[in-house]
């Protein structure tokens, strides 16, 4: 199901700092342009507990841009910081009833501190898999060895397993999307890579202080970034491409990639990143190799066992 989209637009500080008639435009601009994947999540959860609007937002605009149900896929969210009180069931009668939307085509199930109940968690998405209220699921920076465990536990139990994982993935972050305990996965087809955060919260695009939050620094790398961000854009004008571009394209060109999440609030910003596609097709291997260097997660552990 990710296969249908090359590009998925998150949510996460999107819908809510745009003005509505704007989030509206984008919508329809981005499904008439084959971008039909939609990351829509609650964020009411652990870190996450914003209050935000966005998922309420992004229902309301994608219903005023006449856009059918049937003519997008919904990836939402499942979170395991609250997980086992508060449960799938309840989650999802909560979320899907903010997007205003009887079922997600999909839903990402992460992340967690704790020690993982792997079979219960199986187990309960088999659950909401069977309810009609989600289609398939996918992980988000799991351990390996608990992903390894799931696959096991659902192959034996005859229960829908992980079909992808969310990761985070990007000309800096490498270590998980390519390290051995994930990329046999990926290399065996059992899993598809859907790459996140791929311009680290604009950093790699030359922004070094965003004003708004963004993602986790794992491995505190982030000044490393920052310090590498003139070197992308060098390398971006090689291509005759923006940053932006040249990020979407480094993934692209990453055969495991299926779906490529990222953030935009202006139709701009999108017809920009389409681009990416053309430049992925033409100059993908190239690109890989002129920024191969520029890989700075090396110390963080590929089981994701930092």
């Amino acid at each position: 199901m990710l296969g249908r989209s090359a590009f998925g637009l998150g949510s996460w500080n999107t819908w809510d700092r745009m003005a509505f008639d704007d989030a509206v435009r984008l919508l329809r601009t981005a499904v008439d342009a084959g971008v039909t994947l939609f990351d829509v999540a609650h964020y009411d959860f652990g870190p996450h507990a914003e209050n935000s609007r966005t998922d309420i937002l992004f229902g309301e605009a994608v219903r005023k841009a006449g856009i059918a149900r049937e003519d997008y896929v919904l990836c939402g969210k499942l979170w395991l910081w609250d997980h086992p009180r508060s449960g799938f069931a309840e989650q999802l009668e909560a979320s899907l009833g903010r997007i205003g939307t009887e079922y997600a085509d999909l839903v990402v199930v992460g992340d967690y501190r704790e020690r993982l109940d792997v079979p219960r968690v199986v187990t309960e998405v088999a659950e909401q898999v069977r309810a009609g209220r989600i289609g398939g699921w996918g992980v988000n920076n799991w351990l390996a060895a608990d992903l390894d465990a799931a696959l096991g536990f659902a192959d034996r139990e005859g229960l829908p397993g992980p079909e992808f994982a969310q990761l985070k993935y990007s000309i800096a972050r490498r270590s998980m999307a390519e390290g051995q305990p994930y990329r046999k996965h990926f290399a065996s087809g059992q899993l598809a890579l859907q790459a996140s955060d791929v311009f680290e919260g604009g950093v790699l695009l030359g922004n070094a202080s965003p004003s708004r939050k963004i993602g986790a620094d794992v491995g505190g790398i982030r000044e490393s970034i920052v310090a590498a961000s003139a070197e992308i854009g060098r390398v971006a004008a090689d291509f005759g491409a923006t940053r932006a571009q040249l990020a979407l394209a480094f993934c692209l060109a990453y055969e495991p990639v299926a779906n490529v999440l990222f953030g935009v609030t202006r139709v701009d910003q999108l017809t920009d990143n389409l681009g990416a596609l053309l430049l992925a097709r033409e100059h993908g291997t190239e690109i890989r190799a002129a920024l191969d260097h520029l890989h700075l997660d090396h110390a963080v552990a590929p089981d994701g066992s930092w």
